[in-house]
């Protein structure tokens, strides 16, 4: 039942993204990862991800306002995502919104070259 729940989720999730989802979904689809798929609002285990490539293993996380506020929920969900074998990169919305051309040159570093660029702490590194 858990699992049909979060399906439910992650499908109204993709039908009403955020700006800055719309933004960074617009930007990854672009060609600019010739080879890599993304995927938006990605069920990984009890968890959807935000964006999620499976070669590379890759989640992209963008974090609002309120996720300054759950930083024990974002350290376990990290975690399980790092054990389940994904990389997790996070941004801010205003990371997207306000600096998207930084934000695809990490992503651009982090896709040719995993271990290349530290994931910017809970959102807040470009």
């Amino acid at each position: 039942m858990r699992d049909a729940l979060l399906t439910e989720r992650a499908k109204a999730a993709r039908k009403a993204p955020t700006p800055a989802e719309q933004k960074l979904w617009l930007a990854l689809g672009a060609e600019r990862f010739a080879g890599v798929k993304f995927r938006r609002q990605k069920v990984i285990g009890p968890f959807i991800a935000d964006f999620a490539s499976n070669v590379p293993p890759l989640v992209i996380e963008l974090d609002g306002h309120l996720h300054g506020t759950t930083v024990e929920y974002d350290s376990e969900r990290t975690a399980y995502l790092t054990r389940a074998g994904y990389r997790v990169v996070r941004f801010t919305n205003a990371d997207v919104m306000h600096n998207l051309d930084g934000v695809l040159c990490i992503l651009e570093d982090v896709v040719h070259d995993p271990l290349s660029q530290p994931s910017p702490p809970r959102g807040r590194g470009l």
